[in-house]
């Protein structure tokens, strides 16, 4: 399975964002709300409510900070960001194994996203659980890091032994639905960057953009 990891945020902004998320004391509920009916009997946590004020405005800022960074763009080729909130899981909480719906109000998932709000330090368990063929991979990252993964994966939060978990989690409906076909666009694109950051502009290097691009016409909907 194939997954980005990268920093969005830095320190200074995460704090920002969590001083203004608990803040707003009166916008959490419990994340079941949200949750099909199937997904809502693994699901025990706490949810923004999407509609508050803070939640709007939060979201709009990550949502634009996703478009604009580069790495993220070319992992994922966004057609849209989407279905984004906050979570809370506290202790005895978690979200055991589910997959993401495909088609939801707000868009198609194709990729899923799970910012980290808070340091792993703060809390024990909480890992983020992806699981592969033969393995699980658990993820637990610095806070103002995020990991992009297939919305096709199994996954579960870990049960949170102690403290409290806050992220911001998401959906990305790409131009390009199969993650084989996106992932081989990224692999050509990050070498001809590679390629014009160490040599410069060429014409050999022109027909690899060239291809690149229309490979993504072919393959994109």
């Amino acid at each position: 399975m194939d997954y980005l990891t990268h920093q969005l945020l830095e320190q200074s902004a995460v704090k920002k964002l969590v001083e203004q998320l608990l803040q707003d004391k009166a916008s959490w509920e419990d994340g079941k709300k949200t949750a099909g009916s199937y997904a809502s009997l693994q699901k025990n946590n706490l949810q923004l409510n999407r509609k508050s004020k803070t939640s709007i405005e939060i979201s709009e800022s990550i949502r634009n900070k996703m478009k604009s960074n580069p790495l993220i763009k070319s992992y994922s080729l966004p057609r849209q960001f989407h279905g984004i909130n906050f979570t809370r899981t506290g202790e005895e909480q978690g979200y055991g194994y589910h997959v993401d719906n495909p088609y939801m109000s707000s868009g198609r998932s194709d990729l899923s996203f799970t910012l980290f709000l808070n340091e792993p330090e703060d809390y024990q368990g909480g890992e983020l659980s992806i699981q592969t063929i033969q393995t699980h991979k658990e993820i637990k990252l610095p806070a103002g890091y995020l990991v992009i993964y297939p919305s096709t994966s199994l996954h579960s939060v870990k049960k949170v032994t102690k403290g409290e978990r806050l992220v911001c989690i998401g959906w990305i409906q790409s131009y390009i639905r199969s993650n084989e076909d996106r992932n081989l666009l990224f692999g050509i694109d990050a070498g001809a960057k590679g390629l014009l950051a160490e040599h410069g502009r060429s014409p050999q290097l022109d027909l690899i953009f060239q291809a690149y691009s229309n490979l993504v016409r072919r393959l994109g909907d």
